[in-house]
């Protein structure tokens, strides 16, 4: 068994009060559960930072390939989004013996 987990650091465009962004966090949160439905996904950064947000991303799988597979497209898909800027992304992968 594989567990692998994403950390995003990412910042949002023109954000100026934690009610806006809410609005821009929680519906990519919710793009990437529809788009992935097998994955973990959630705020876990910077909560009181209006412009900054860190994602959380886990997936539990067979495989290390397919672990990273997921990762990796969960990372893409939300780069591209136009509404903010990925700063840094960093995976980790571990096993049912260690990392």
């Amino acid at each position: 068994m594989y567990v692998g987990a994403l950390t995003l650091d990412v910042l949002l465009g023109d954000v100026r009060s934690l009610k806006q962004k809410r609005s821009v966090v929680r519906p990519l949160i919710a793009e990437v559960h529809r788009r992935f439905p097998g994955i973990a996904v959630g705020e876990t950064g910077y909560l009181d930072l209006h412009r900054r947000s860190e994602i959380g991303i886990a997936v539990v799988s067979s495989s290390a390939a397919n672990a990273r597979e997921v990762l990796d497209a969960c990372e893409r898909f939300i780069a591209e989004r136009p509404e903010i800027e990925l700063l840094a992304a960093r995976q980790r992968l571990l096993t049912d013996e260690g990392e």
